[in-house]
């Protein structure tokens, strides 16, 4: 039998999670006269909310968003946008935005042209709990450096009868885990099942006696050395300065997991769109993946098998 420990979910902002019903918070300036007030919003409104999306505008800026804070895609879009996109004939710009539900919004209202920060479990599972969000993967990009980590034990076949693992505590990536878990013969999961949507209760053995420790991004990685081992994003892990080495089994994710190029549903077929598209298709994205060293481990090119 599976044991689950359920950790307190944290409100931090992440590039790989999301917040399924946060609403935005918007700034005022608390004592300001009507006037100000009103002259403020006048400015205000149409910038954000704006008539008519840069991605129906000929030559407009295209922005791509991620959580900020993200050094590697921030740094794929960056490359992106010097590399490749004047190729195609539009400008590109990277923006960070404050967690995952206002990049959504932001990409479904036409705000900013698109995401890579998302595969399309974690999309669907937005869509599902924000039906008025209206977004499509139109592209794989790369796939993320994702495995089992320890700060105990050299090998899976270490890891002793009774080990605490942790997975992340989100849906999409619990999902991940268990495949990884079953991929490193530490369980098996139910035979048919989608292993992109797995969960605990697909579990069909344990011979480990394994305990499930679900915590999220920041937690599980300075955790790591109370755990037997953990399964978790090679950023977090480098970022909490814990080696490479420390990565004791990672076979390349599957195609459900790799992250998409995610526009706005509404604007697919524009013009600007297509060719951001094109862009992100461009061989030259899977090369600057496989070697440059901003990103590599990181973000892992497409063919990583």
């Amino acid at each position: 039998m599976t044991t689950t420990t359920q950790a307190p979910l944290r409100n931090d902002d992440d590039s790989h999670g999301f917040e399924l019903k946060k609403k935005r918070r918007w700034p005022w300036i608390a004592g300001a006269i009507v006037v100000v007030v009103g002259v403020a919003a006048a400015i205000t409104i149409p910038l954000l909310n704006p008539a008519k999306s840069a991605t129906e505008v000929a030559g407009a800026t295209l922005t791509v968003a991620t959580a900020e804070g993200n050094s590697a895609e921030q740094a794929l879009v960056n490359f992106i946008a010097k590399k490749v996109a004047p190729k195609y004939g539009i400008t590109v710009k990277f923006e960070g935005l404050s967690d995952s539900n206002t990049i959504n919004r932001a990409v479904s209202n036409g705000e900013v042209a698109g995401t890579v920060y998302q595969h399309k479990l974690w999309l669907s599972q937005v869509l599902e709990a924000n039906p008025d969000f209206k977004e499509t993967a139109a592209t794989p990009v790369f796939r993320w450096g994702f495995g089992l980590w320890s700060d105990k034990y050299k090998s899976v076949k270490d890891i002793p009868d009774g080990a605490t693992i942790s997975l992340y505590s989100d849906p999409a990536n619990e999902a991940q885990g268990l495949w990884i878990l079953e991929r490193a013969g530490l369980i098996t999961l139910k035979p048919g099942i989608d292993k992109a949507r797995a969960t605990q209760d697909d579990i069909a053995s344990n011979p480990k006696h394994i305990t499930l420790k679900l915590l999220d991004f920041g937690a599980q990685s300075l955790a790591l050395p109370d755990l037997d081992a953990a399964v978790g994003y090679t950023e977090y892990y480098l970022a909490a300065n814990i080696p490479l080495e420390k990565k004791i089994f990672a076979p390349a994710a599957p195609d459900e997991f790799a992250g998409q190029l995610t526009v706005g549903t509404k604007y697919l077929t524009t013009s600007n769109v297509k060719k951001l598209i094109a862009a992100f298709k461009d061989p030259a994205v899977q090369e600057f993946l496989a070697t440059d060293p901003t990103v590599k481990g990181i973000l892992l090119p497409l063919a990583a098998k």
